[in-house]
């Protein structure tokens, strides 16, 4: 874990989020500046700090697993869901450690951005 990283914080337990699932190495909590009714974010406990520098394809798998599960908890399943990963600025990447954004409960255009 990386001492300054606010994800790496809420894994531990030392900062306060709403939490909506965890497992053995993953949390699932509800994004403080939300951009549809629901808006998850799903992070790795281990710090990794995007896409890029994922080298362990299980964890990928279990990330992506866990972000359908919350689409699931979170009723999205009928009307669809996007799940999004930003990789540096241009991305608009703002926390330098690995997530997914589970968006749902309103229309989602696209092309996106």
């Amino acid at each position: 874990m990386n001492e300054r990283c606010p994800f790496c914080a809420i894994a531990r337990g030392s900062v306060t989020a709403d939490v909506v699932l965890t497992t053995d190495d993953i949390v699932a909590f509800r994004d403080l500046n939300p951009v549809a009714p629901v808006h998850v974010l799903v992070v790795p406990v281990e710090h990794v700090t995007s896409v890029s520098a994922l080298e362990d394809t299980e964890l990928g798998g279990r990330l992506l697993r866990t972000a359908a599960r919350v689409a699931r908890q979170e009723g999205l399943e009928g009307s669809g869901y996007r799940i999004v990963t930003n990789h540096g600025p241009d991305a608009g990447q703002s926390v330098h450690h690995l997530h997914l954004h589970v968006l749902g409960g309103r229309p989602m255009h696209w092309p996106p951005g």
